[in-house]
């Protein structure tokens, strides 16, 4: 168990908190940019950062042991390898720093290309390899450092879609074969449900809401919350002046077939459509704000259509 306590990452403000993450289970820290996501990262492995707070790994503090010398292994968003390493070389680094023996290192090496899909890529340099082919390099030596905490600072967030895709579940597979504290940084909503076992929401350096990812999907702490987990945006409205809220995803033509036991409607002003198929976004006004509906397939629908528009009312989220 890792914890941090009286954690303050932005130190102007009064934002302090504590968590907790478990060996075993990958927590996904989610956020937008400038939400402290790296300086929560930066605080746990020892490095500069404006964070403060205390970290401990079951119950012992991190605080005298330097980064070095920290069972805390840590992988970028940017692809850091050493240039000048083969692909070997880089992985095999943290071992030799540990003066492991030479069949040790040959074995691990070999056991962490064969689970990343690169064991024919060891002879080369970072210089000849792919972004993807990188990344799994720079995720392979922070395997290999065998660390009690192992920190993913949204490492695939410079791939294109479909590797990162791909890299997501081959990640979540290998990740859950260890008793590591994994812990991955993002700032897409659909990061929580790929990997996370667990979610811990950041906003501006403040801890709002922790738990699974379908228990904060389902009933989220505040307007904040419910954003954060929400691709596209949420869409806000007042009734009986209480602020309340709809998914993108929960909102419906009012004739396109289905029922509800209780239904809320809407009237929307079409500005922009767009579609790839499989999927369709309708952007409009209502009552005065932007709202966007996603729904599967294609739709019957124009910009400049007025259309009526509804969601089940169980789905009408009030704050």
């Amino acid at each position: 168990m890792l914890s941090v306590n009286n954690v303050c990452l932005f130190p102007d403000e009064d934002n302090e908190f504590s968590h907790s993450f478990a060996a075993g289970e990958i927590s996904v820290v989610l956020g937008a940019n400038q939400s402290g996501k790296t300086d929560l990262c930066r605080l746990i492995a020892g490095l500069n950062t404006r964070a403060q707070g205390e970290v401990s790994l079951d119950g012992k503090s991190l605080r005298e042991l330097s980064p070095r010398t920290r069972p805390v292994s840590m992988v970028y968003q940017a692809f850091v390898n050493y240039p000048n390493l083969s692909v070997f070389e880089n992985i095999a680094s943290p071992l030799r720093a540990r003066k492991t023996a030479a069949s040790v290192i040959s074995k691990t090496v070999s056991e962490l290309a064969e689970k990343l899909r690169i064991q024919e890529l060891l002879d080369r340099l970072p210089s000849e390899l792919s972004g993807g082919q990188q990344q799994r390099v720079a995720i392979a030596r922070a395997l290999a450092q065998q660390a009690q905490v192992l920190l993913l600072d949204e490492p695939l967030v410079n791939l294109d879609f479909k590797l990162r895709e791909a890299l997501e579940v081959e990640l979540r597979e290998l990740l859950h074969a260890s008793n590591t504290v994994v812990i991955y940084t993002s700032s897409d909503p659909r990061d929580a449900f790929t990997l996370g076992d667990r979610l811990l929401l950041l906003a501006k350096g403040e801890k709002i809401q922790s738990g699974s990812p379908l228990e904060i999907y389902e009933y989220p702490s505040s307007i904040a919350a419910m954003a954060l987990l929400a691709d596209p945006d949420i869409n806000r409205f007042y009734r009986d002046e209480k602020l309340c809220a709809l998914r993108p995803e929960h909102i419906g033509l009012s004739d396109d077939g289905h029922t509800f036991e209780a239904s809320i409607e809407f009237a929307m002003r079409v500005t922009a459509y767009e579609t790839n198929g499989d999927e369709s976004f309708v952007h409009g006004q209502v009552e005065g704000a932007e709202w966007v509906m996603r729904r599967r397939g294609m739709l019957p629908v124009n910009v400049g259509q007025a259309l009526q528009i509804r969601a089940a009312a169980h789905d009408v989220v009030r704050f």
